[in-house]
């Protein structure tokens, strides 16, 4: 199975630029030297003959703000609270959007067999990349860099223990239950506190 992977194609994305740019500097004796590409700080990553490394720049994906009946914004009153989406949409972050289409325009090439997820080991890394995969609705086999440090020879042990996504499901379930507990607890607080404070008059926002 090892030596089957050495012939396949990875996009892997990593959370920040610091660590693509690290990435690329360990993984050369595996994966091939890696030149820089990309126009502009969007579009940058590294290319080499077997993998493309990219990443994004922390969160680059939030859940959706919920609205009111009309499609319009969830009015600031007491009666559409407790609000509880049926499901939870996702939306990209504004300032990173363009991170963000470049991301997903390498995940949807043809040419790459796996991605890795070489996000920041952990339940927040599980979090940023799979609200990726799952905005872009992303279909493709998915691998674990599970890096302990960030020297070269952690990295280089860490790839060669590549693990399947799968393995990480309870951590990835566990993070998404995490991120939609904040939405619920914080936005309900947040506008019945508010509304409580506004009872008198005036708009007094309360977080």
């Amino acid at each position: 199975q090892n030596i089957q992977l050495l012939f396949m194609k990875y996009l892997i994305i990593a959370e920040k630029p610091s660590v693509a740019n690290d990435l690329s500097k360990a993984l050369k004796s595996i994966l091939g030297t890696f030149e820089k590409k990309g126009k502009t700080k969007d579009s940058q990553h590294y290319e080499s003959e077997l993998a493309t490394i990219t990443s994004a720049v922390g969160h680059l994906v939030e859940l959706k703000m919920p609205t009111g009946e009309n499609g319009k914004k969830l009015p600031w009153n007491f009666n559409v609270l407790p609000s509880i989406p049926k499901d939870f949409d996702l939306q990209p972050i504004e300032r990173t959007e363009g991170r963000l289409k470049h991301v997903l325009s390498l995940c949807r090439k043809k040419e790459f067999d796996y991605i890795v997820n070489a996000c920041d080991a952990g339940r927040e890394g599980e979090l940023i990349f799979n609200y990726i995969i799952e905005i872009g609705k992303i279909n493709k086999p998915v691998k674990r860099l599970w890096m302990q440090s960030m020297t070269a020879e952690s990295i280089k042990l860490a790839w060669s223990k590549l693990r399947n996504g799968s393995e990480l499901k309870r951590l990835s379930d566990a993070a998404k239950c995490r991120s939609e507990s904040d939405w619920l607890v914080g936005l309900n607080s947040t506008r019945a506190l508010t509304c409580f404070r506004s009872r008198h008059g005036g708009f007094n926002i309360t977080s």
